[in-house]
């Protein structure tokens, strides 16, 4: 367990942990509360149930506030510069998240709204892209087709990458996730600005 962490924190990192191993339904309140060196009650104090303390982590540990800051204060208006930095920033975020991920992906179509909720980031995501190659456009600096759509194409390329785990050298020794980027980033930026 990491150190300088709140209560609230040891009891997200141990469900996380759990969960992700066992599954939702196969982990208790009392083991979670147990695996974070504290008390079933006090996981109740400060959660109220087991979903929704997963919930609280989604939100707390996901990547909305990064993105929004890169977004507000780290873009030059170079579509290259840019989509390697909200790319590389993406790939760090999910990654380092990746339990988190693979929990949403499983749990998610049997807990009540859980999917919906873990769906908002992707969502929010996939607004500050669009709003970004809206601007791109207005600057000159992108054709502009559809930026909904430019955006939405862009996310599931590097989610599919994220999926397929090109951080693991195992799955596709001769692609590294850095290449990937790369690459995608060229192909991306050589079909829209052209």
């Amino acid at each position: 367990m990491k150190k300088n962490i709140t209560t609230s924190e040891k009891l997200m990192f141990a469900a996380i942990d759990l969960i992700s191993e066992k599954g939702y339904d196969r982990v208790t309140t009392m083991e979670i509360a147990t695996e974070a060196g504290l008390s079933e009650k006090t996981l109740f104090r400060h959660f109220g149930s087991k979903q929704n303390l997963l919930e609280t982590a989604f939100n707390h540990f996901h990547y909305t506030e990064e993105m929004r800051n890169l977004f507000n204060k780290q873009i030059v208006w170079d579509l290259q510069a840019d989509l390697l930095l909200i790319s590389k920033t993406y790939h760090k975020i999910m990654n380092r998240n990746r339990k988190m991920i693979q929990i949403a992906i499983k749990e998610g179509g049997h807990l009540p709204g859980f999917r919906e909720k873990t769906q908002k980031h992707a969502r929010q995501l996939l607004e500050f892209l669009t709003n970004y190659f809206k601007v791109m456009s207005d600057k000159g600096k992108l054709q502009l087709t559809n930026p909904e759509k430019q955006a939405f194409a862009f996310m599931m390329m590097h989610f599919g990458a994220f999926i397929n785990d090109l951080d693991d050298d195992i799955n596709f020794p001769s692609i590294s996730l850095e290449d990937f980027i790369t690459e995608g980033v060229h192909i991306f930026t050589s079909a829209y600005t052209s």
